[in-house]
């Protein structure tokens, strides 16, 4: 079946029918451009989410550690390719459907346009020689009718006794010559019908069939487009599926990756301070007149309950904190297990260095031979100020090396954890003598009022753990033992004797050279 033999009359509907498979494709061509607008919003609504919650920093660093944090940032990641994802379907509805698709449009409707114009012509051509047939037809029916007259006038004129011979002649001349005409105007029309039903013919069985199957294969060429169109929509999907796909198995396995166990034990390692717990406090007998070795001292009040430094109060004063122990480098300010930490982090990062500059060293060295046993590839000379300062580099490493396995040494409690190269001996409490301690500070030099206020000590110095024995027998000393830990309230002033206070609360003085910062 096709239009142009069943719809051969049917122009007008035709001419909407094709008009609106037009408007069809134009609305989903702007269907497709919405969509790909909507998914490019959501793309960039994704990535700013994703932005938004991805940690940066040290501290976030840290805290990314933990195996529920660090998922949560892959997590983040998978999110981030997923919104690239959705990028890439909008880029691709609007080069492989929409503008594709305008163009076949455009086609579409100057394609239609001109069919349209045929037929038309055809109308025109057609109209044009009815126009011509009536015409004809009307002359004709006019001449004939004069000729009727004229035939009918002459025989009047013959049968009239009064009329002369020469008007009869002259009637019968002018009748023969009207039927003559009327003769012409109908052979012009008969040869007028003749070339009209042949134009008519084909018209109606040549001419605008063809236009319509034109017209019918145009819009069946629409119909199979679009569904390319509606098929692609689908299609386009599909292809990042799979990428779409790894990205939820990648999510998935972010949160099957956390170990709830191991975060826990990395944070005891972040976090474990090394300190011991504090003893019981002594009781404290006032009713026999028993007094406390420190009470009556002259530079020390009634002694009050002390606080480690970790436990005691931040104050804070145009948003700095005050009284936290002040960063060194030997990173004494830290908890024992946090100082251990990081000192050998910082010799495992100083021989990463280390590492590069004796293989630096080494590339030189080969160079310089090569330099010699090849004049021309250049002068052994020139690197030797490249040489000498790898080699003070090297020296510089290893020196800074040595001073932290030290310091890491002490922080172990002087069990030997350097390198052979770098051997450091740490004198042990038990087989070294105690130092001679300097008299007893005076009451004529006291380094803080009479009258001061003890309820706290919050201005902790440092932590220290004592090295040898010290029997407090003089006023305002205070009595200690070797492996207690002390907070000082009071760094040695040059006196050689610090003030220090227990976790029991006692506190005193004691020499500085007893004891060893933490």
């Amino acid at each position: 079946m096709d239009w142009g033999t069943d719809l051969w009359d049917q122009y007008d509907v035709i001419d909407k029918h094709t008009q609106s498979g037009l408007d069809l494709v134009e609305r989903y061509i702007k269907f497709v451009k919405e969509r790909g607008e909507i998914e490019q919003n959501y793309a960039k609504q994704l990535r700013n989410l994703t932005k938004k919650y991805t940690k940066r920093g040290s501290k976030e660093e840290q805290e990314c550690k933990f195996s529920n944090h660090a998922s949560f940032q892959d997590i983040l990641n998978e999110l981030n390719d997923y919104a690239g994802q959705r990028e890439v379907v909008a880029e691709s509805m609007m080069t492989s459907i929409c503008v594709e698709l305008t163009k076949f449009i455009q086609e579409i409707k100057q394609e239609r346009k001109t069919h349209l114009s045929d037929v038309k012509k055809s109308q025109q051509t057609l109209e044009s020689s009815f126009k011509q047939l009536e015409s004809t037809k009307k002359r004709f029916a006019k001449e004939w009718g004069e000729a009727e007259k004229a035939t009918q006038q002459a025989e009047k004129t013959e049968n009239d006794l009064n009329a002369t011979r020469l008007d009869v002649e002259k009637a019968k001349h002018y009748a023969h010559s009207r039927t003559h005409v009327a003769e012409e105007s109908r052979s012009d029309y008969a040869a007028q019908l003749q070339k009209y039903n042949k134009e008519q013919n084909y018209y109606y069985y040549t001419d605008i069939p063809q236009i319509f199957n034109k017209l019918q294969d145009m819009d069946e060429r629409r119909i199979r487009r679009l569904a390319e169109g509606y098929c692609q929509f689908s299609d386009i999907e599909k292809k990042v599926l799979p990428i779409i796909t790894k990205c939820l198995e990648g999510i998935t396995a972010a949160g099957t990756r956390i170990n709830a166990n191991q975060d826990s034990i990395l944070f005891i390692e972040q976090h474990k301070s090394g300190f011991e717990r504090p003893a019981d406090v002594e009781f404290e007998d006032y009713s026999h007149g028993i007094k406390p070795a420190t009470s009556e001292s002259t530079l020390n009040p009634p002694k009050a309950k002390a606080k480690l430094w970790i436990f005691s109060k931040k104050h804070k004063t145009s948003g700095v904190e005050k009284h936290m122990p002040v960063e060194s480098e030997d990173f004494s300010h830290l908890p024992p297990e946090q100082r251990k930490k990081k000192l050998q982090a910082k010799i495992d990062e100083i021989t990463k260095e280390l590492q590069k500059a004796q293989d630096s060293s080494e590339a030189l060295e080969k160079m310089k031979v090569v330099y010699a046993n090849n004049p021309g590839l250049g002068d052994p000379s020139s690197l030797e100020p490249s040489i000498s300062e790898t080699a003070q580099k090297i020296s510089k490493l290893r020196g800074e090396i040595t001073k932290y396995e030290t310091w890491l040494s002490e922080a172990m409690g002087g069990e030997d954890c350097s390198s052979p190269d770098n051997h450091q001996h740490t004198v042990s409490t038990e087989e070294s003598e105690p130092p001679e301690f300097p008299d007893p500070p005076e009451e004529s030099t006291p380094t803080v009022s009479l009258y001061t206020d003890f309820s706290e000590f919050d201005d902790v110095c440092g932590q220290y753990r004592v090295l040898y024995a010290f029997d407090g027998k003089d006023e305002g000393t205070l009595s200690i033992n070797p492996g207690e830990q002390l907070s000082a309230i009071e760094e040695d002033q040059g006196d050689g004797w610090m003030r220090v206070v227990k976790a029991n609360g006692d506190e005193g003085y004691i020499p500085s050279s007893y004891v060893q910062p933490l």
